[in-house]
Protein backbone atom coordinates (compact mmCIF):
# COMPACT_ATOMS: atom_id res chain seq x y z
CA UNK A 1 0.00 0.00 0.00
CA UNK A 2 2.86 2.70 1.07
CA UNK A 3 4.18 1.69 -2.43
CA UNK A 4 1.15 2.46 -4.13
CA UNK A 5 1.09 5.38 -2.24
CA UNK A 6 4.53 6.85 -3.24
CA UNK A 7 3.51 5.87 -6.91
CA UNK A 8 0.70 7.99 -7.06
CA UNK A 9 2.02 10.92 -5.59
CA UNK A 10 4.52 10.70 -8.00
CA UNK A 11 2.04 11.22 -10.69
CA UNK A 12 1.67 14.92 -10.59
CA UNK A 13 5.44 15.44 -11.22
CA UNK A 14 5.14 12.52 -14.23
CA UNK A 15 2.28 14.96 -15.96
CA UNK A 16 4.01 17.72 -15.62
CA UNK A 17 6.92 16.53 -16.83
CA UNK A 18 5.75 14.99 -19.80
CA UNK A 19 3.78 18.36 -20.39
CA UNK A 20 6.82 19.93 -21.07
CA UNK A 21 8.82 17.32 -23.11
CA UNK A 22 4.27 16.99 -24.84
CA UNK A 23 5.83 20.62 -26.41
CA UNK A 24 8.82 19.63 -27.12
CA UNK A 25 7.35 16.69 -28.78
CA UNK A 26 4.99 19.21 -31.16
CA UNK A 27 8.18 20.64 -32.35
CA UNK A 28 9.26 17.25 -33.21
CA UNK A 29 6.28 16.72 -34.86
CA UNK A 30 6.25 19.88 -37.20
CA UNK A 31 10.09 18.52 -38.81
CA UNK A 32 9.22 14.77 -38.48
CA UNK A 33 5.45 14.32 -39.80
CA UNK A 34 4.65 17.60 -41.70
CA UNK A 35 7.94 17.96 -43.30
CA UNK A 36 9.43 15.09 -43.75
CA UNK A 37 12.76 15.77 -41.73
CA UNK A 38 14.22 13.36 -39.49
CA UNK A 39 15.71 16.55 -37.38
CA UNK A 40 18.40 15.98 -34.46
CA UNK A 41 18.85 19.66 -33.99
CA UNK A 42 16.51 19.44 -31.17
CA UNK A 43 19.30 17.65 -29.07
CA UNK A 44 20.68 21.27 -28.52
CA UNK A 45 18.23 23.75 -29.40
CA UNK A 46 16.36 22.67 -25.74
CA UNK A 47 19.45 22.96 -24.15
CA UNK A 48 19.97 26.36 -25.85
CA UNK A 49 16.21 27.33 -24.67
CA UNK A 50 17.00 26.69 -21.27
CA UNK A 51 20.29 28.04 -21.00
CA UNK A 52 19.18 31.72 -22.22
CA UNK A 53 16.40 31.58 -19.63
CA UNK A 54 18.59 30.42 -17.45
CA UNK A 55 21.12 33.21 -17.82
CA UNK A 56 18.68 35.98 -18.49
CA UNK A 57 16.54 34.99 -15.72
CA UNK A 58 19.71 35.15 -13.13
CA UNK A 59 20.48 38.65 -14.18
CA UNK A 60 17.27 40.26 -13.67
CA UNK A 61 15.20 40.24 -16.98
CA UNK A 62 11.92 39.25 -16.56
CA UNK A 63 10.91 35.63 -16.94
CA UNK A 64 8.81 36.39 -19.81
CA UNK A 65 11.23 38.18 -21.80
CA UNK A 66 13.96 35.30 -21.02
CA UNK A 67 11.22 33.00 -22.21
CA UNK A 68 10.85 34.69 -25.57
CA UNK A 69 14.72 35.70 -25.72
CA UNK A 70 14.81 31.42 -25.38
CA UNK A 71 12.52 30.80 -27.95
CA UNK A 72 14.06 32.97 -30.69
CA UNK A 73 17.34 31.60 -29.75
CA UNK A 74 15.82 28.33 -30.76
CA UNK A 75 14.57 29.38 -34.41
CA UNK A 76 17.95 30.91 -34.87
CA UNK A 77 19.42 27.27 -34.55
CA UNK A 78 16.38 26.09 -36.78
CA UNK A 79 17.24 28.00 -39.22
CA UNK A 80 21.17 27.71 -39.14
CA UNK A 81 19.65 23.61 -39.79
CA UNK A 82 17.80 25.46 -42.58
CA UNK A 83 20.86 27.12 -44.09
CA UNK A 84 22.78 23.87 -44.45
CA UNK A 85 20.38 21.98 -45.69
CA UNK A 86 18.83 23.85 -48.15
CA UNK A 87 21.78 26.64 -49.00
CA UNK A 88 24.91 24.30 -49.16
CA UNK A 89 23.15 20.47 -49.72
CA UNK A 90 23.54 18.84 -46.76
CA UNK A 91 21.72 15.69 -45.67
CA UNK A 92 18.90 17.62 -43.44
CA UNK A 93 20.46 14.36 -40.23
CA UNK A 94 23.40 16.03 -41.10
CA UNK A 95 22.76 19.12 -40.70
CA UNK A 96 20.81 18.83 -37.88
CA UNK A 97 23.78 16.62 -36.31
CA UNK A 98 26.11 19.80 -37.17
CA UNK A 99 24.30 22.01 -35.52
CA UNK A 100 23.51 20.24 -32.82
CA UNK A 101 27.50 19.65 -32.41
CA UNK A 102 27.79 23.65 -32.63
CA UNK A 103 25.08 24.03 -29.96
CA UNK A 104 27.15 22.07 -27.73
CA UNK A 105 29.83 24.92 -27.55
CA UNK A 106 27.64 27.96 -27.91
CA UNK A 107 25.38 26.94 -24.88
CA UNK A 108 28.68 26.14 -22.68
CA UNK A 109 29.66 29.66 -23.63
CA UNK A 110 26.11 31.12 -22.76
CA UNK A 111 25.75 29.42 -19.87
CA UNK A 112 30.01 30.12 -19.01
CA UNK A 113 30.08 26.94 -16.46
CA UNK A 114 28.15 23.19 -16.76
CA UNK A 115 25.32 24.35 -15.14
CA UNK A 116 23.73 27.09 -14.00
CA UNK A 117 20.48 27.12 -10.82
CA UNK A 118 17.09 29.18 -11.07
CA UNK A 119 15.92 29.16 -7.48
CA UNK A 120 12.02 29.67 -7.25
CA UNK A 121 12.70 30.93 -3.86
CA UNK A 122 14.58 33.97 -4.76
CA UNK A 123 13.72 34.32 -9.16
CA UNK A 124 10.40 34.73 -10.02
CA UNK A 125 9.57 31.61 -12.37
CA UNK A 126 6.05 30.58 -14.13
CA UNK A 127 6.60 26.77 -13.20
CA UNK A 128 8.09 25.52 -10.50
CA UNK A 129 8.66 21.60 -8.76
CA UNK A 130 7.41 23.04 -5.49
CA UNK A 131 4.11 23.77 -7.04
CA UNK A 132 3.28 21.05 -9.30
CA UNK A 133 -0.47 21.94 -9.16
CA UNK A 134 -0.23 25.43 -10.53
CA UNK A 135 2.94 23.98 -13.12
CA UNK A 136 0.53 21.56 -14.31
CA UNK A 137 -2.32 24.31 -15.01
CA UNK A 138 0.24 26.74 -16.58
CA UNK A 139 1.59 24.46 -18.80
CA UNK A 140 -1.90 23.16 -19.63
CA UNK A 141 -2.37 26.93 -20.97
CA UNK A 142 1.39 26.94 -22.77
CA UNK A 143 -0.10 23.43 -24.47
CA UNK A 144 -3.38 25.37 -25.45
CA UNK A 145 -1.77 28.10 -26.71
CA UNK A 146 0.76 26.25 -29.00
CA UNK A 147 -1.72 24.34 -30.23
CA UNK A 148 -4.37 26.74 -31.46
CA UNK A 149 -1.44 29.51 -33.12
CA UNK A 150 -0.20 25.88 -34.78
CA UNK A 151 -3.76 25.10 -35.60
CA UNK A 152 -4.49 28.65 -37.13
CA UNK A 153 -0.55 29.35 -39.02
CA UNK A 154 -1.11 25.49 -41.04
CA UNK A 155 -4.56 26.79 -42.22
CA UNK A 156 -3.32 29.79 -43.78
CA UNK A 157 -1.67 29.16 -47.27
CA UNK A 158 1.74 29.65 -46.43
CA UNK A 159 1.12 27.17 -43.62
CA UNK A 160 -0.55 25.15 -46.37
CA UNK A 161 2.62 25.32 -48.68
CA UNK A 162 4.62 24.20 -45.86
CA UNK A 163 2.84 21.00 -45.74
CA UNK A 164 2.20 20.45 -49.40
CA UNK A 165 6.33 20.69 -49.15
CA UNK A 166 6.52 17.86 -47.13
CA UNK A 167 3.56 15.82 -48.25
CA UNK A 168 5.29 15.51 -52.04
CA UNK A 169 8.76 17.82 -52.87
CA UNK A 170 8.64 17.56 -56.39
CA UNK A 171 5.16 18.18 -56.62
CA UNK A 172 5.23 21.39 -54.76
CA UNK A 173 8.23 22.98 -56.77
CA UNK A 174 6.74 22.11 -59.56
CA UNK A 175 3.49 24.10 -58.46
CA UNK A 176 5.65 27.15 -57.87
CA UNK A 177 6.03 26.62 -53.92
CA UNK A 178 9.88 28.05 -52.80
CA UNK A 179 10.63 24.16 -51.32
CA UNK A 180 13.99 25.77 -49.71
CA UNK A 181 12.47 28.54 -47.69
CA UNK A 182 9.26 26.29 -46.53
CA UNK A 183 12.00 23.90 -45.40
CA UNK A 184 13.82 26.62 -43.20
CA UNK A 185 10.66 27.80 -42.03
CA UNK A 186 9.55 24.07 -40.32
CA UNK A 187 12.83 24.10 -39.32
CA UNK A 188 12.70 27.52 -37.60
CA UNK A 189 8.92 26.80 -36.48
CA UNK A 190 10.28 23.76 -34.63
CA UNK A 191 13.02 24.45 -32.99
CA UNK A 192 11.61 27.66 -31.67
CA UNK A 193 8.96 25.53 -29.88
CA UNK A 194 11.59 23.15 -28.45
CA UNK A 195 13.33 26.12 -27.03
CA UNK A 196 10.09 26.67 -25.41
CA UNK A 197 10.30 23.60 -23.69
CA UNK A 198 13.54 23.99 -22.61
CA UNK A 199 12.94 27.05 -20.86
CA UNK A 200 9.96 25.80 -18.83
CA UNK A 201 12.31 22.42 -17.87
CA UNK A 202 14.69 24.53 -16.60
CA UNK A 203 12.70 26.75 -14.70
CA UNK A 204 10.32 23.60 -13.53
CA UNK A 205 13.45 21.82 -12.43
CA UNK A 206 15.29 24.40 -10.90
CA UNK A 207 18.17 24.62 -13.12
CA UNK A 208 20.14 24.66 -16.53
CA UNK A 209 22.38 22.23 -17.08
CA UNK A 210 25.12 21.85 -20.54
CA UNK A 211 23.94 18.05 -20.79
CA UNK A 212 19.60 18.09 -20.32
CA UNK A 213 19.31 17.68 -23.62
CA UNK A 214 21.19 14.42 -25.00
CA UNK A 215 18.66 12.28 -25.99
CA UNK A 216 15.72 14.29 -26.62
CA UNK A 217 14.97 13.38 -29.63
CA UNK A 218 14.14 9.78 -28.14
CA UNK A 219 11.50 11.01 -26.00
CA UNK A 220 9.84 13.35 -29.00
CA UNK A 221 9.79 10.55 -30.79
CA UNK A 222 8.06 8.63 -28.31
CA UNK A 223 5.78 11.45 -27.26
CA UNK A 224 5.35 11.84 -31.57
CA UNK A 225 4.39 7.90 -31.79
CA UNK A 226 2.71 6.96 -28.61
CA UNK A 227 0.29 10.45 -29.83
CA UNK A 228 -0.36 9.28 -33.37
CA UNK A 229 -1.54 5.73 -32.04
CA UNK A 230 -4.09 7.35 -29.42
CA UNK A 231 -5.30 9.86 -32.16
CA UNK A 232 -5.31 7.58 -35.52
CA UNK A 233 -8.60 6.37 -34.35
CA UNK A 234 -10.14 9.70 -33.17
CA UNK A 235 -10.06 12.04 -35.82
CA UNK A 236 -8.02 13.31 -38.74
CA UNK A 237 -7.66 16.85 -37.60
CA UNK A 238 -4.71 18.63 -37.33
CA UNK A 239 -5.39 20.14 -34.27
CA UNK A 240 -6.45 16.89 -32.40
CA UNK A 241 -3.27 15.25 -33.34
CA UNK A 242 -1.25 17.59 -31.73
CA UNK A 243 -3.18 17.32 -28.93
CA UNK A 244 -2.59 13.88 -29.21
CA UNK A 245 1.04 13.97 -29.16
CA UNK A 246 1.22 16.32 -25.92
CA UNK A 247 -0.68 13.41 -24.80
CA UNK A 248 1.84 10.89 -25.80
CA UNK A 249 4.74 13.09 -23.90
CA UNK A 250 2.57 12.64 -20.77
CA UNK A 251 1.85 8.68 -21.25
CA UNK A 252 5.69 8.51 -21.96
CA UNK A 253 6.51 10.08 -18.53
CA UNK A 254 3.71 8.16 -16.30
CA UNK A 255 5.25 5.06 -17.76
CA UNK A 256 8.36 6.23 -17.26
CA UNK A 257 7.45 6.76 -13.38
CA UNK A 258 5.85 3.41 -13.63
CA UNK A 259 9.35 1.77 -14.46
CA UNK A 260 11.03 4.10 -11.98
CA UNK A 261 8.57 2.74 -9.17
CA UNK A 262 9.02 -0.39 -9.72
CA UNK A 263 12.67 -0.63 -9.30
CA UNK A 264 14.15 -0.83 -12.73
CA UNK A 265 17.91 -0.01 -12.68
CA UNK A 266 18.03 3.69 -13.96
CA UNK A 267 20.91 2.68 -15.85
CA UNK A 268 18.93 1.11 -18.37
CA UNK A 269 16.32 3.43 -18.63
CA UNK A 270 17.50 5.25 -21.79
CA UNK A 271 18.31 1.79 -23.43
CA UNK A 272 14.07 1.14 -22.52
CA UNK A 273 12.92 4.59 -24.12
CA UNK A 274 14.99 3.91 -27.41
CA UNK A 275 13.23 -0.23 -27.77
CA UNK A 276 9.71 1.94 -26.61
CA UNK A 277 10.09 4.28 -29.97
CA UNK A 278 11.95 0.93 -31.38
CA UNK A 279 8.13 -0.67 -30.81
CA UNK A 280 5.73 1.71 -31.65
CA UNK A 281 7.85 2.74 -35.05
CA UNK A 282 7.07 -0.50 -35.87
CA UNK A 283 3.89 -0.73 -34.79
CA UNK A 284 2.31 0.20 -38.40
CA UNK A 285 4.46 -1.78 -40.25
CA UNK A 286 3.62 -4.76 -38.21
CA UNK A 287 0.17 -4.24 -37.93
CA UNK A 288 -0.42 -3.58 -42.13
CA UNK A 289 1.98 -6.84 -42.70
CA UNK A 290 0.78 -9.49 -40.03
CA UNK A 291 -2.18 -8.13 -38.33
CA UNK A 292 -4.52 -6.27 -41.37
CA UNK A 293 -7.28 -8.07 -42.51
CA UNK A 294 -9.05 -5.19 -44.36
CA UNK A 295 -10.85 -6.24 -47.32
CA UNK A 296 -8.20 -4.53 -49.40
CA UNK A 297 -5.57 -6.61 -47.46
CA UNK A 298 -7.53 -9.77 -48.27
CA UNK A 299 -8.12 -8.73 -52.43
CA UNK A 300 -4.40 -8.08 -52.24
CA UNK A 301 -3.48 -11.10 -50.37
CA UNK A 302 -5.72 -12.94 -52.91
CA UNK A 303 -4.14 -11.80 -55.86
CA UNK A 304 -0.68 -12.28 -55.12
CA UNK A 305 -1.70 -16.21 -54.27
CA UNK A 306 -3.03 -16.30 -57.53
CA UNK A 307 -0.36 -14.65 -59.23
CA UNK A 308 1.95 -17.18 -57.50
CA UNK A 309 -0.01 -20.00 -58.97
CA UNK A 310 0.14 -18.71 -62.62
CA UNK A 311 3.65 -18.09 -62.66
CA UNK A 312 4.37 -21.74 -60.91
CA UNK A 313 2.18 -22.77 -63.84
CA UNK A 314 3.63 -20.89 -66.48
CA UNK A 315 7.49 -22.17 -64.81
CA UNK A 316 6.42 -26.05 -65.51
CA UNK A 317 4.93 -25.41 -68.85
CA UNK A 318 8.23 -23.83 -69.69
CA UNK A 319 9.58 -27.00 -68.40
CA UNK A 320 7.89 -29.39 -70.09
CA UNK A 321 8.25 -27.12 -73.53
CA UNK A 322 11.92 -27.65 -72.98
CA UNK A 323 11.85 -31.64 -72.33
CA UNK A 324 9.80 -31.82 -75.65
CA UNK A 325 12.55 -29.69 -77.83
CA UNK A 326 15.39 -31.32 -76.06
CA UNK A 327 13.30 -34.87 -76.95
CA UNK A 328 12.92 -33.59 -80.53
Amino acid sequence: MDMLLSLLRSMPGAISLGLIWGIMAIGVYVTYKVLDIADLTVDGSICTGACVCAILATNGVNIWVAVLAAIVAGMLAGFITGIFHTVFGIPAILAGIITQLMLWSINLKILGKANVGISARTIKVIITQLKTSNAIMALIGFVTVVIILLYLFFGTELGCSLRATGCNLNMSHAQGINTKVNKILGLVISNGIVALSGALLAQYQGSADINMGRGAIVTGLAAVIIGEALCSHISINFGVRLAGVTAGGVVYYIVYQIIVWAGLDPELLKMFAALVVALFLAIPYLKSTYFSYTPQFKAERKMRKIQARLAKKEAQLAKKAAKKGGKA
